[in-house]
């Protein structure tokens, strides 16, 4: 692939964003590309995922202007099926994904870390919707996840007045999670850049992720993500339903065992795929 690294770090999988010269801006090219990588992660191995951006400077500055400048009505319409149809092929991705967020995150960048299920980010971060100001709405979801992260008050300001939020403003909002900067030293020299942090950070969340059971992960995220679009009676037996699912597999079995022994005799054992 051209513009997507994918690198498996034992049961991590690490996405980046790889189109540096362009603040990795989204392009048809990206879309499919990553659309592909998605569909080539082996979950038989992989629990979590982290995505990111290539270099300082941006995660995402958005989708790419140029492309988009001559196309039609029809033609807008397909590019933003295009990636609507990625970007929720992330949201339901079977396992976790973390978004490491560095520099730029703006309309698609914003959009697509908001199909992640965890957000975080570097303090030069920046955020927004800047659609209203090129004459288009946010095309990528941005009209729907914001405004269910946010709250519809703070989403509608964003998207309206198209101004950008820097990483403080994102957390005080809960767009992100947590805020990483640079390590010093003593004497004030940069030991690990804030990028460097940050990915330190994303990694040791996933790798913390991953070593809980896997079915268990998935049926939370599924849980979660299914139970926001019904109703809470309805959602209340969606929960009864995953949480019946992971009863008899291996790793409930052992799990349990494992809390009920009280000499704790055995080194607890990676929970396996089961």
């Amino acid at each position: 692939m051209e513009y997507i690294v994918y690198e498996q770090k034992g049961q991590v999988g690490v996405i980046t964003i790889s189109r540096e010269k362009a603040l990795n801006a989204l392009n048809s090219q990206v879309l499919d590309e990553l659309n592909e990588c998605l569909d080539a992660v082996n979950l038989d191995e992989v629990r979590a995922l982290v995505l990111t951006g290539a270099g300082q400077k941006s995660f995402v500055a958005g989708a790419d202007i140029g492309e988009m400048s001559t196309l039609t009505k029809a033609e807008g319409e397909a590019f933003g099926k295009k990636g609507n149809d990625v970007f929720r092929k992330l949201e339901t991705f079977p396992v976790p994904v973390i978004a490491a967020i560095n520099g730029f995150a703006l309309g698609g960048g914003c959009e697509i870390s908001m199909s992640c299920d965890i957000r975080i980010c570097s303090d030069n971060a920046v955020f927004g919707q800047p659609e209203v100001g090129l004459g288009i709405t946010p095309g990528f979801g941005g009209t729907q996840r914001l405004a269910r992260i946010v709250g519809v008050g703070m989403a509608k300001q964003m998207i309206y007045t198209g101004r950008n939020i820097k990483a403080a403003d994102a957390l005080r909002i809960g767009l992100v999670n947590e805020v990483y900067s640079a390590e010093v030293d003593a004497e004030g020299n940069v030991v690990k850049t804030a990028q460097e942090v940050l990915l330190a950070a994303a990694e040791k969340m996933a790798v913390t992720i991953a070593k809980n059971a896997p079915i268990a992960v998935r049926n939370c995220k599924k849980a979660i993500n299914d139970g926001l679009d019904l109703d809470m009676d309805q959602a209340i037996v969606l929960e009864e339903k995953l949480f019946g699912d992971c009863f008899e597999t291996e790793d409930q079995k052992y799990g349990m065992a494992f809390f009920l022994d009280k000499n704790k005799e055995k080194v607890k054992e990676p929970f396996k795929n089961c």
